[in-house]
C-alpha cells in the first residue's frame, strides 16, 4: 500500500477523533446566537407617537385583547382619558383597567384600550391655536392606532371614556367629532355651568380655564367667551341643530358626594332631557376617586360593548327579587277618619317587648292594584328585616288621596303610637313616598319636621318651585333617569347641597313605574337601616 493510500484510509478515523475532541473540550470561539421570539405582551407601556401638530412626542399605552396574538380579528377601540394632573399610566395603575376588563370579559366584546397622555389640555385645542390637542388626537393618534393595530376603522366602533378632566374629553370629543367617535362615557365630568364658571376664584379660573378657553384675567360674563360657548355642552346641546347629536351614545355617571361636579353633571342631564338629547345618566354614592369609578366599570364597559355591536342598551334594569311573599292575612287593615291604612308588624312583635321604629309609606299605587302592590312592598321590607339588611320595624301604608294632610297624618301617628309598641321620637320615624305619594311625603315632612327624622322620595312628583328641604331632616332622593320630575329633583338637590342637610342622591336606570319604585326601595336599604333608630 502506498503512503497516499495509507493516508486516505486513515482520514475518516482522524476526522472522527477530531469531532470527539471538539465535543469533549468545546469550541473556544463565540457561541452561535439564535434569536428568541419576543413574548406577546398585552399591555404595551411607554409607546410614543411623533406629533407633527403638537410638536412633541405623545406618550401612550395600549392594552390588547387576550386573544389578539392568536386571532386575525379586528377590534373596537376605547380611548381612555385621564384627569387633570395625571398621565397615561393612571388607567392601568390606579384604574386597574386590565384586571377589570378581564373580570367582565364574559359580558363584553374584546376591545383595544388606548391611553394617551392628555397633559392639562382638557382634550381641546387652546383658543390661541397653540396646543391643538383635539386636532392631534383626531387626525394623528387615531390614524396611528389604526395603522399599528387590527382595529375596526369606523366611527361606530370607537368610544371615549374618561374621568374628571377626561370625563369632559369623553363628552366633547364625540360631540364635536361625530365622524370620528360616536360613544362617550364621562365619569365625574369636570366642567362648569355658566354660573359656576363665572363664580370661580380668579386664580383657579386663570390657571385652569382662562388659558384654554380665553378670558384670562376677566370676571363676570366677560369670562363667557365665544370659544368657551363653542366648547360648553350647556350651549351646544341647546343649539337649534340637534340632529348632529342624534347618532351619539352617552353614559354619564357621577357620585353624589362630589363637591360641585354633581351639580354640574345633574344640570347637564336636565338640559339634555329638556332638549331630547339621548343619554343614560347615573348617580350613586361616592366621590372623586377610582373607588367610585371602578364601580362604574361594569355598566360602562357593557354600554360600550352594546354600542359597538349596535345593540340598544337595556331601557330598564332587572326587577329586584322580592323573595317570600306575604298575604293579606299577615297585616292589619284599619280605617281612620275615612282613610283605610295597612299595618305590618315585625315578625318578632308577638315574642318581644321592645318598641319599634316606624316607616310611613305614602303609597301611589297602580289603578286596581293596591292590595297586590301593598303585599309586594310589605314582602320586600319584611324580607329585608329577616335577612338583617333592615332593622325590625313597623310599616304603615297610607294610600295617596287629597285628604292626606297634616291633621290626618297626626291622627294616624297618634293611633299607631297608642295602639302599638311604636317609638314616638322623630328620629325613629321615616316618611316615604313614591310618585304623587312622594310629593305628599315631601310636603308632610316639611310641614311636620318635628314628627319625622327622615324623608325618602322615589320618583316623587317634585316641582321646580314648591316644597323646600328642611335642614333638620335627612333626605333620600331616588329617581329613574327617564323619570318625569328630573327638573324638580335637580332643583331640590341643589337646595340640599347649598345647605348643611344630610342626604343621599340616586339616579337609576329606567323609566318611572311601580317596579322602578320597588327597585329603588331595595337599593335604599343601607340608608333606610341607618335612619331607623332602635
Amino acid at each position: 500500500m502506498t503512503r497516499m493510500e495509507r493516508y486516505s484510509a486513515s482520514l475518516p478515523f482522524m476526522l472522527l477523533v477530531l469531532i470527539l475532541m471538539l465535543s469533549l473540550f468545546g469550541c473556544k470561539g463565540e457561541p452561535i446566537m439564535v434569536d428568541e421570539p419576543i413574548p406577546f405582551s398585552r399591555l404595551l407601556e411607554n409607546q410614543k407617537m411623533s406629533s407633527q401638530i403638537f410638536k412633541v412626542d405623545i406618550n401612550y399605552a395600549v392594552l390588547l385583547p387576550e386573544d389578539y396574538n392568536e386571532s386575525t380579528d379586528d377590534y373596537p377601540v376605547v380611548y381612555l382619558l385621564h384627569g387633570f394632573g395625571d398621565n397615561e399610566k393612571a388607567w392601568y395603575t390606579s384604574g386597574s383597567i386590565k384586571y377589570y376588563s378581564d373580570l367582565y370579559n364574559d359580558q363584553i366584546v374584546p376591545m383595544i384600550y388606548v391611553m394617551p397622555i392628555g397633559y392639562n389640555t382638557y382634550y381641546v385645542n387652546r383658543y390661541t391655536g397653540s396646543y391643538p390637542y383635539m386636532d392631534m388626537i383626531t387626525t394623528e393618534l387615531v390614524p396611528t392606532i389604526d395603522s399599528l393595530f387590527r382595529t375596526m376603522r369606523d366611527k361606530t366602533a370607537r368610544a371615549v371614556m374618561g374621568y374628571s378632566m377626561g370625563g369632559y374629553g369623553a363628552l366633547i370629543l364625540p360631540a364635536l367629532n361625530p365622524d370620528v367617535f360616536t360613544i362617550g362615557v364621562p365619569l365625574s365630568m369636570s366642567f362648569r355651568t355658566d354660573e359656576q364658571y363665572i363664580s370661580e376664584p380668579q386664580g383657579v379660573f386663570d390657571y385652569q380655564w382662562g388659558t384654554i378657553f380665553g378670558g384670562k384675567g376677566a370676571s363676570g360674563e366677560a369670562r363667557l367667551t365665544d370659544y368657551f360657548k363653542q366648547h360648553s355642552p350647556f350651549h351646544f346641546f341647546s343649539s337649534s341643530n340637534k340632529d348632529e347629536f342624534a347618532g351619539l351614545k352617552f353614559l354619564i355617571d357621577c357620585g353624589d358626594d362630589e363637591e360641585t361636579l354633581t351639580i354640574t353633571n345633574d344640570a347637564l342631564h336636565a338640559l339634555m332631557r329638556d332638549n331630547q338629547i339621548p343619554h343614560e345618566y347615573r348617580v350613586r354614592s361616592g366621590g372623586h376617586s377610582f373607588d367610585y369609578w371602578k364601580k362604574s366599570y361594569p355598566e360602562a364597559l357593557k354600554f360600550i360593548s352594546n354600542s359597538v355591536q349596535g345593540i340598544p342598551h337595556p331601557s330598564n334594569p332587572e326587577p329586584v327579587t322580592i323573595g317570600e311573599r306575604i298575604t293579606s292575612s299577615d297585616f292589619e287593615s284599619v280605617e281612620i277618619s275615612g282613610v283605610e291604612i295597612n299595618i305590618l308588624k315585625p315578625v318578632d312583635y308577638a315574642t318581644s317587648t321592645v318598641d319599634y321604629p316606624v316607616v310611613y309609606v305614602i303609597h301611589d299605587y297602580e289603578e286596581g292594584q293596591r292590595e297586590s302592590n301593598v303585599t309586594e312592598i310589605f314582602s320586600l321590607l319584611r324580607n329585608g328585616m329577616t335577612a338583617g339588611t333592615l332593622k325590625n320595624s313597623m310599616v304603615v301604608e297610607i294610600p295617596v288621596s287629597e285628604s292626606i294632610e297634616s291633621d290626618r297624618i297626626a291622627e294616624i301617628l297618634s293611633y299607631v303610637d297608642t295602639q302599638y309598641r311604636a317609638l314616638t321620637d322623630r328620629a325613629s320615624r321615616v316618611i316615604l313616598g313614591n310618585a304623587l305619594g312622594g310629593l305628599h311625603a315631601a310636603n308632610l315632612a316639611a310641614e311636620n319636621s318635628s314628627l319625622f327624622g327622615s324623608c325618602f322620595l322615589f320618583d316623587a312628583q317634585l316641582q321646580e318651585e314648591g316644597v323646600d328641604p328642611q335642614t333638620d331632616i335627612f333626605y333620600y332622593l331616588d329617581i329613574s333617569d327617564d323619570g318625569d320630575s328630573y327638573r324638580g329633583y335637580h332643583h331640590f338637590y341643589v337646595k340640599i347641597r347649598e345647605t348643611d342637610i344630610g342626604y343621599e342622591y340616586r339616579v337609576r336606570q329606567g323609566a318611572e313605574s311601580f317596579q322602578s319604585f320597588l327597585n329603588g326601595l331595595s337599593e335604599s336599604f343601607p340608608s333606610l337601616r341607618k335612619s331607623l333608630k332602635n
